[in-house]
């Protein structure tokens, strides 16, 4: 019957249908504009986004939308599920327009990859240590380390920042290992506080839980802790705040997470204990590492790190140290990694303090390079400031930072 109408001369349809029609076409164009609103709304976030480090995908948020336009689809008598999916796909095109419109925005924000999910401690440290950068910033969690270094590589990101080691559980060896490979140079340093909690769903208490997950570096840093719950099997995962995730939406009363404040506000959980870490003062050190190198002035202390592998004769190492010896150089980090399909052979990674053009650096590695098979300078960069502690609720875009302070391994 609808087809049979439409085939018709407009003089021959009933007049209410083209008045009805016509009624359809002026909600149309309200509701187009009101999309074109919707979007440069987008774009006026977007620049608060950038402006104060936030991430583009903020969860929360869009959850808190998506319950509040379901309540309101139900009042007016509307499909909840319909309206749920129309809104998911309008918050899909609000943040691809938001990223469309930073490509033509200057200056360019700096792309910074971090591995973890908003409320990880990597995150939190990327979101303090770049806020207020002229330009802004647009920073991307990664499932992995790896992800986050690949899409530097890739030219996906500009930068990456990495945990490398923490005060209490030691190196992080994948971040290493990522130096070793190549394609990466490290352009600066951060240290942040850390601060651990218990996390569990709202209404749990410690007695109910009977496991608790966590990123494995943040698990042996709360071991002390841990071990005063011995009904409790500490289960790892990839992220702290990721974990944190997990209990949320796993909706199960006996699983906790060990992760930061900001998740439990990110999440939505209750938390059950603070400062569990073994140590009060408990540390971690990024790198932020891109595809090439920066330069270092030659006037501020500076640190350069070094991959090196020695020959198999005795003692060569120890006259590698000697030589950074004998010329005042300290040595701030000897580790040691195994390399790749070489059973028992080891590469060696280095932090001394000084510029590598400086003549005493310089003049070491002249030395020790006919004593090595390896020798690559991973980087030359400013020694990190004084301990960065990172508020346990970064501020919200827009909002006056923070005057208090307390921050993945």
């Amino acid at each position: 019957m609808t087809d049979r109408l439409s085939k018709q001369p407009q003089d021959m349809q009933p007049k209410d249908l083209q008045g009805l029609r016509e009624a359809i076409e002026s909600v149309d164009r309200q509701l187009m504009a009101l999309f074109k609103q919707r979007m440069e709304l987008a774009e006026s976030i977007a620049s608060v986004k950038i402006e104060a480090a936030y991430p583009f995908r903020d969860q929360l948020r869009e959850d808190q939308v998506i319950r509040r336009v379901r309540q309101t689809a139900a009042n007016m008598g509307l499909d909840t599920h319909q309206i749920e999916q129309i809104y998911r796909q309008i918050m899909e095109m609000s943040l691809a327009h938001q990223l469309s419109h930073l490509k033509h925005a200057a200056p360019t924000p700096l792309r910074i990859a971090y591995q973890g999910v908003e409320g990880s401690y990597s995150h939190l440290t990327a979101q303090r240590h770049y806020r207020g950068r002229k330009g802004g910033v647009l920073l991307t969690g990664y499932e992995t380390f790896h992800a986050a270094a690949d899409s530097v590589k890739n030219g996906t990101d500009d930068v990456a920042l990495l945990p490398i080691e923490n005060s209490t559980a030691g190196s992080i060896n994948e971040t290493y290992d990522l130096l070793a490979d190549g394609g990466i140079s490290i352009l600066a340093e951060v240290i942040s506080q850390i601060s651990h909690c218990l996390l569990a769903l709202p209404g749990v208490q410690k007695r109910e839980l009977k496991v608790v997950i966590s990123h494995p570096q943040a698990l042996m840093q709360c071991e002390a802790f841990l071990r005063t719950m011995p009904w409790v099997k500490p289960q790892a995962e990839f992220d702290t705040a990721g974990s944190a995730r997990k209990v949320k939406e796993g909706h199960d009363r006996s699983i906790g997470a060990i992760a930061s404040e900001s998740a439990a506000r990110v999440f939505g959980l209750e938390i059950l204990e603070r400062t569990i870490q073994n140590q009060e003062n408990n540390y971690t050190r990024f790198v932020e590492v891109a595809k090439e190198a920066a330069s270092c002035p030659s006037d501020q202390p500076c640190k350069t790190s070094l991959v090196l592998a020695t020959g198999h004769h005795p003692g060569d190492l120890g006259e590698v140290l000697r030589q950074f010896s004998s010329r005042s150089i300290n040595l701030t980090k000897l580790e040691s990694r195994p390399v790749p399909d070489r059973p028992f052979r080891y590469r060696f990674y280095l932090d001394i303090e000084g510029h590598a053009l400086s003549l005493p650096v310089s003049g070491a590695l002249a030395v020790i390079e006919p004593l090595v098979a390896e020798l690559r300078i991973l980087g030359t960069y400013p020694q990190a400031a004084p301990v960065e502690n990172l508020s346990t609720d970064v501020a919200e875009p827009g909002a006056a930072p923070s005057d208090t302070s307390s921050p993945e391994p």
